[in-house]
């Protein structure tokens, strides 16, 4: 099961082409359970591929005062449970103030610097694996953050319109504009839980990848604007879902 955002969506979506692609004459299944969790399977082996959208991972809840992210919470969690494998991802929705107020320990403040609460969410999260999940049973992946290509100065072309136009990756071994401070949060927010928790590390990979996004070319068309965060995810091959199968059956 994925968890997470329109990141984990994309790979999701993307996994369910390779396994498609792989056996396209079995009889195959796409259904929605309770309007929260999108299942593919593949009936004929006993394969599901799930997704949950949850893009913050803790809870945001409708209370009196408003829509309230509790950073202490996770009743979202009963999702996960009795999964073979799970991939968790949060990284982008921090950046979006969708709620009016942010809970923590019973104090409500109107917003919190993003990194700051971003850590804190995750080490709830990172708590909550460790007092709900049998490793025996169960493998845990954290996706680190997905890297956007809207600054052409980060990969040293100034005069670059965002991605659109991009046809190549970035050359050599460093990215010139370096890894996301958030990377090291959720590093960092793991780190002690590595019996239970592997990080599957997309983010220095993706970030020489420019050329990898739909671009003007988006799914929404002119309406919904240059897209240089999400990814163009063929299905066969997909780097991301390559590594999280060798990384699975390791």
């Amino acid at each position: 099961m994925f968890v997470g955002d329109s990141i984990s969506k994309d790979q999701y979506e993307s996994l369910i082409c390779i396994l498609h692609s792989a056996v396209p004459n079995t009889n195959y299944s796409l259904s929605t359970s309770d309007g929260k969790i999108d299942i593919f399977e593949l009936t004929e082996y006993g394969i599901k591929v799930m997704r949950n959208q949850n893009v913050y991972l803790v809870d945001l809840v409708q209370e009196k005062v408003g829509h309230v992210l509790r950073l202490d919470s996770i009743q979202g969690g009963k999702l996960w449970l009795g999964i073979d494998v799970l991939v968790f991802n949060t990284f982008h929705w921090w950046n979006r103030k969708t709620w009016d107020y942010i809970e923590f320990r019973g104090n409500y403040v109107k917003d919190l610097d993003h990194i700051v609460a971003l850590n804190i969410a995750l080490r709830t999260w990172a708590g909550w694996v460790r007092a709900n999940i049998n490793p025996q049973n169960t493998t845990v992946f954290f996706q680190g953050l997905s890297p956007t290509h809207y600054n052409g100065s980060m990969w040293n072309e100034t005069k670059a319109d965002r991605c659109i136009g991009q046809t190549e990756p970035v050359l050599g071994t460093k990215y010139p504009g370096g890894i996301p401070p958030e990377l090291a949060v959720q590093k960092g927010a793991i780190e002690s839980l590595s019996d239970v928790i592997k990080f599957f590390d997309t983010t220095n990979l993706s970030l020489f990848r420019k050329d990898g996004h739909p671009s003007k070319f988006n799914p929404n068309g002119a309406t919904g604007g240059v897209d240089c965060l999400h990814w163009c995810l063929p299905g066969v091959p997909d780097t991301w879902n390559e590594i999280l199968y060798n990384l699975i059956i390791a």
